[in-house]
This record gives structure tokens, C-alpha cells and sequence, in this order.
């Protein structure tokens, strides 16, 4: 009996350290968490002051933290297109937001998608929360590469009810791998937590991808009682908005728990940023959320609409609490992941550049010139510290716009406030960068029209 113990638990010792080292051996498991609407510093390690963010800043404290990251586009579905396919919204065909309503298509199928490439490899994918990128079978999370997929596919939903917000009272808006179901009364962060949590248990033993979209603090700003009540003495909306940022932050601690409890949070990359400023629309009481010292908000390309939070950690394999201040963008996660990944790639498939240079070694920055597109005669484009404005509107009113402010040059690094309009003074830099921007955008435009 005392030999077959031992032989058993040799056999054991065995099992555990091939299990242990299979597991050192597998991809990295990558857990994406984009917010909905956070403004620029609103995190307690970016500089807010009167908010809670523990487990956002413990993402901080055990990886990197980025102060000059931008997203590519200043509102929703723009963006989401920009991280999921590594390109700019204008080269995703998505330069505007997606529909509302079931049925109508939003980015093209076509499209590869960073769920498509994780899946090719082995991954098994996942999305939970809002989507906002097409609301057809072959455009809805399903079509474009998620093996799993729960939450809702237009902008913006109460968070009881599950109704569009804009467009009621009659356009309900909750689904699971392409099924329409009802859950009433059902707090939908809550949900969507508990639906990552179940998808990390069931997937556990093997690697995945899990795109967590939750969608605060865009409006309706509906917090959990118990931020509401913790921050009943802040003055409105602020109080509203900060509601919603640590109801956010609650459910990160929750999927950091779990993957603590599944002995995986050492192999597991998670990357968070959110996807673009602060409103300040109706809808959101004028606007709860802080850009600092940076002028604008979603729906500008001005700073305070683009320069958002943005973190990786990956205990023990990349650099903690560390800060870059290399200017990166939202295009460049997928090809970064992939690198992380071991996953080959074409760097000609993305306008994102990979960043694991930045992220391990303190590299130069990604991109030298990288251009945003909204509408004809609503653009940006940066290049180096110049970054060149066209048609843009400030919806944080921080100085009032001129006529002339409708083409504002301004240098990035000497005044990131972004107050004082230089165009008249560098009418040779304004050329320079109108150029660029128009010879990438002619560019875009016809490798489209090719595809």
C-alpha cells in the first residue's frame, strides 16, 4: 500500500509540474477593460483627487501607465473599431458611430479583428458589455470573431431596463451570441462582470481573449447606492459621474479577484484604457467628468476629447508602477498583443505600431505623425510635438473658439493646454500638415476603394 502511495504521489508531483510548466508555456491570456466616456484624469493615478480607483491604480502599480495615449477617434464606435482592428476609424470604414437599431450593418465583416487573428491561434474569445460597431448577423460581435458574446449592440442602454437610452421607449437592447434575451431589473455592469467571470472559469485550462466593454460612465448615470451615498456631498453632475467611476472600478476588482483565484492573474495581460473623453452632452448633465489642464471633450479632437487613461499590466514579465510618456495610440494594441503573444504578423496590416519596445525598454514613441478623421471638414492630425486643428468645436468651453480658431496649430509639448492658436505664426507648419494629412487621407480612401 506505502508503494503505491508513493508511486501515486510521484505520479502526482509528476502531473503538477507538467501542468505548472504547460502553463509557463501557454499564450498569455488578454483581458481587455474599455470604459465608456471617463475624461482624461479621472483615475486617482493620473491626478483626480475625489475619487475612488483602487483596483484601476493597482493596474498601474503592477505595469505601466501611460500620459500621452490617444485614442483615435472622440467618440464610441470609431474608437472600438481603432482597437479591434488596429486601424484608424477611416481606414476601418467606421468613421462614424454605429447604428441602433437590428439589422442595419455597421463595420465591415471584412475587417479583420484582433478576436479573429487570438482565434486563429488558439484563443477562445469573448466580449461582454457594448458593442456599437454593427447591429446584422454578420456585423455583431459573433460575425466579427467572438466565440462568446453578451451585452448590448447599439450606444447606450438603461441600465435596468435595458432600452436604448436615445430612441424609447420601445427599442430594447440585450443579447447573447446573437439572440435577443430579457433580463428586467438586472443591473447590467453587474451582469456583465458576472458573464466575464463565468467565461474565465469555463476557459481557465485553456488560453483566451476577453474584450470587457462596460459601459459607465457614459450616461445614464446610474451608480450603485453605495457610490451614490459616498458621494451625495459632491456637487452635480460630479457626483453622478463619480458614481459610475467606482461602480467601475468595483467590477475590475472583481475580475481581478477571480483571475487571482484561478491562479492566473501572472499570465494574463490586461490592458485598460477608456474609449475617448468626458461628455458633456444633456444627457450627462453637462458633463461630470475632468480633463485637467487639457481643453475639449468626446466629440473634439482637441486634447481633453482624445488623451484618455490607458495601462497594461502583466506581473513579472513587464516593468510596475512606471510611467511612459511616449505618445502611443489605440491602434497599436493589437499589434503589441500579438508581439506579446509570440503571433506572427504583417506590420503592413495595421497603421498601429507595436509598443513592446516602449512598454519593456522606454523606447521612442510609436508613431511620428499619425491624423484623425471625423467628417470632410472635421480633422486633426499630429505630427511630433505639432499638432494641426480643423473644424473643431470646444466642448469644454474653456476659451471661446474664433473664426479663425477653425484651423488652430498649436505645439503639444510647449502648451498642452491647448489655449493659444500659433497657425498665423507657422503658416509654413500648417501647410506641412495639411499636406500629411491629405496624402494619408487620399491614401485610405483608395486602398478602400480597392477592397
Amino acid at each position: 500500500m506505502k508503494q503505491v502511495l508513493i508511486t501515486s504521489l510521484a505520479a502526482l508531483a509528476v502531473s503538477s509540474g507538467y501542468s505548472q510548466a504547460a502553463n509557463q508555456a501557454r499564450k498569455p491570456n488578454i483581458l481587455i477593460i474599455y470604459t465608456d466616456d471617463q475624461g482624461s484624469i479621472d483615475v486617482n493615478c493620473y491626478g483626480s483627487k475625489d475619487l475612488v480607483t483602487l483596483n484601476m491604480d493597482k493596474l498601474a502599480e503592477t505595469g505601466v501607465k501611460f500620459t500621452q495615449f490617444y485614442a483615435a477617434a472622440a467618440v464610441s464606435s470609431p474608437s472600438r473599431a481603432a482597437l479591434l482592428t488596429g486601424l484608424s476609424p477611416l481606414a476601418a470604414e467606421m468613421p462614424g458611430n454605429g447604428p441602433a437599431w437590428h439589422g442595419f450593418d455597421g463595420m465591415p465583416s471584412k475587417k479583420i479583428t484582433i478576436a479573429e487573428t487570438l482565434k486563429e491561434n488558439g484563443y477562445v474569445t469573448g466580449h461582454v458589455g457594448k458593442w456599437h460597431l454593427g447591429y446584422s448577423d454578420a456585423t455583431m460581435p459573433n460575425g466579427q470573431g467572438f466565440d462568446y458574446s453578451f451585452g448590448f449592440m447599439g450606444g447606450c442602454i438603461d441600465n435596468y431596463s435595458h432600452y436604448f437610452y436615445w430612441g424609447g421607449p420601445n427599442q430594447h437592447d440585450l443579447w447573447e451570441n446573437g439572440k435577443e434575451i430579457w433580463r428586467e431589473g438586472q443591473y447590467f455592469p453587474e451582469m456583465i462582470t458576472s458573464k466575464a467571470v463565468d467565461f474565465m472559469e469555463q476557459n481557465k485550462d485553456t488560453t483566451f481573449f476577453l474584450y470587457y466593454a462596460i459601459n459607465n460612465p457614459h450616461y445614464p448615470l446610474q451608480g450603485t447606492a453605495k457610490w451614490r451615498e459616498y458621494y451625495k456631498d459632491l456637487k452635480s453632475p460630479r457626483n453622478k459621474y463619480a458614481a459610475c467611476v467606482s461602480t467601475i472600478d468595483d467590477q475590475i476588482g472583481v475580475l481581478l479577484k477571480k483571475l487571482d483565484e484561478l491562479h492566473l492573474r501572472e499570465n494574463t495581460i490586461i490592458i485598460f484604457q477608456s474609449d475617448q473623453g468626458h461628455s458633456t452632452e444633456d444627457r450627462a448633465f453637462g458633463g461630470g467628468g475632468n480633463a485637467g489642464i487639457y481643453r475639449g471633450g468626446k466629440e473634439s479632437f482637441f486634447e481633453g476629447g482624445i488623451r484618455i487613461p490607458a495601462m497594461i499590466s502583466w506581473p513579472g514579465k513587464i516593468p510596475q508602477n512606471v510611467t511612459r510618456d511616449q505618445w502611443c495610440m489605440n491602434v497599436d494594441w493589437f499589434p503589441t498583443i500579438l508581439d506579446f503573444c509570440g503571433i506572427n504578423y504583417s506590420e503592413n496590416a495595421f497603421e498601429g505600431k507595436t509598443m513592446k519596445r516602449v512598454i519593456l525598454k522606454n523606447a521612442k514613441a510609436t508613431h511620428d505623425t499619425f491624423c484623425w478623421y471625423f467628417l470632410k471638414n472635421n480633422w486633426a492630425v499630429r505630427k511630433g510635438d505639432w499638432k494641426l486643428l480643423v473644424g473643431q468645436h470646444d466642448p469644454s468651453k474653456k476659451a471661446p473658439m474664433e473664426k479663425k480658431d477653425s484651423i488652430f496649430l498649436v505645439n503639444v509639448t510647449q502648451n498642452p493646454e491647448e489655449m493659444v492658436n500659433v497657425a498665423d505664426q507657422y503658416p509654413d507648419k500648417v501647410k506641412e500638415l495639411t499636406k500629411d494629412y491629405y496624402d494619408w487621407y487620399n491614401k485610405v480612401m483608395a486602398e478602400n476603394a480597392k477592397k
